[in-house]
């Protein structure tokens, strides 16, 4: 009895200790994030929005720059058992503070941070695009699948004030019939070097990047699936920035419903745009997915009304995408935007690519 009793008692004290058992048995704690990549993004964007949320907030920082770890940390308040390379990532496990990875780092590195992360026990927010390959996408998701963890891709525009009352109004029959979706996103890439132009790192060109904007745009302003898709490239290759990545890729997607969707993407011009058309009217975002300052309007054929103030959790889009996840973890939802969500985009970015390359059309839904 008293051997029973010991291992009974050694037991209960490593589950109290495990990552999983820390987050279940201190529910209104804020659950705590690593970032992963010290990049523009993970820390001038993503860690200073950890003031702005009621559920999360900065436990780790990862980064192969030991300098700019230590920084960040002591910026934050953080001890130095919470800085990590990429060396020592795996040993995160380890760390009852940290209960979700945020990758933020170049395309090419989400799916193995991402699997790394799972196998570690800990949930995974990864930056958009999710991977670069179907393949990559599905090894995510059966990764996080057997560790039992979250997977969310950062598809903030879903947790964006006025792309939400866009896609109420939409649904909600403000213009009618969806007959017709236009969305472009671009800006001007002017550093040759940007790791983006580098297709190990990137997996492709604007189209990886901001199309994945104008991509999902498409889908969630009609609310279908596209069934086919028609893409055509324009890159000038004598363009130093151009010699391993597209520029402008211009594609239109089919809907069940028989709407039909104009998407662009480039690194050759500044764009941010999305307008939804129907047989009652309009509804237009210009600029529509930026960090801050986007703007909306209604109207039966022009810019008649402008939106202002649509309701929203009164939290910033970032905020909002790092407590989703947190309410997630806590109540077993699955994610709004999860990998699933992220493996839908990348196959239709695989047959956008395969479009473009053979000049064809492609089927999305199984038919020749």
């Amino acid at each position: 009895m008293d051997v029973a009793r010991r291992d009974l008692i050694l037991s209960a004290a490593a589950l109290a200790l495990s990552p999983r058992a820390f987050a279940a048995d201190r529910p209104n704690r804020p659950l705590g994030y690593a970032i992963v990549g010290l990049g523009y993004y993970g820390q001038q964007i993503i860690i200073p929005q950890f003031a702005n949320c009621q559920h999360s907030r900065l436990a780790a920082v990862v980064s192969g720059d030991p300098a700019k770890a230590k920084r960040v940390a002591a910026e934050h308040g953080l001890p130095a058992r919470s800085i990590y390379s990429y060396a020592n990532f795996d040993t995160i496990r380890d760390n009852p503070d940290v209960d979700i990875v945020y990758v933020c780092l170049p395309n090419s590195l989400h799916a193995e941070y991402t699997i790394r992360a799972a196998k570690a026990g800990k949930h995974v927010m990864c930056e958009k695009p999710m991977a670069t390959s179907v393949a990559e996408c599905e090894a995510m998701i059966a990764a996080c699948k057997a560790a039992d963890r979250k997977l969310m891709i950062g598809y903030r525009s879903h947790f964006e004030p006025f792309n939400l009352e866009a896609m109420r109004l939409a649904r909600a029959g403000e213009a009618g019939k969806i007959r017709y979706v236009r969305s472009e996103h671009g800006f001007v890439q002017g550093d040759p070097s940007a790791w983006r132009l580098k297709k190990s790192l990137s997996g492709g060109g604007s189209l990886m990047d901001m199309g994945v904007y104008s991509l999902q745009a498409a889908r969630y302003m009609t609310g279908e699936e596209p069934v086919a898709v028609t893409a055509r490239e324009s890159t000038d290759r004598s363009d130093p920035r151009f010699t391993e990545v597209e520029d402008i890729i211009d594609w239109t997607l089919e809907f069940p419903s028989g709407a039909i969707a104009s998407c662009q993407s480039m690194y050759s011009a500044n764009q941010n745009h999305i307008l939804l058309m129907g047989d009652k009217g309009r509804i237009e975002l210009e600029p529509a997915t930026r960090y801050e300052g986007n703007r909306m309007w209604l109207g039966r054929d022009g810019r008649e009304r402008e939106v202002t103030a649509p309701p929203g959790p009164g939290k910033t889009q970032f905020a909002g995408q790092l407590d989703h996840l947190v309410q997630c973890v806590r109540t077993g939802r699955e994610p709004i935007v999860s990998g699933e969500e992220g493996l839908r985009d990348m196959r239709i970015v695989e047959a956008i690519y395969r479009s473009a390359r053979e000049g064809r059309t492609i089927r999305l839904d199984g038919r020749a």
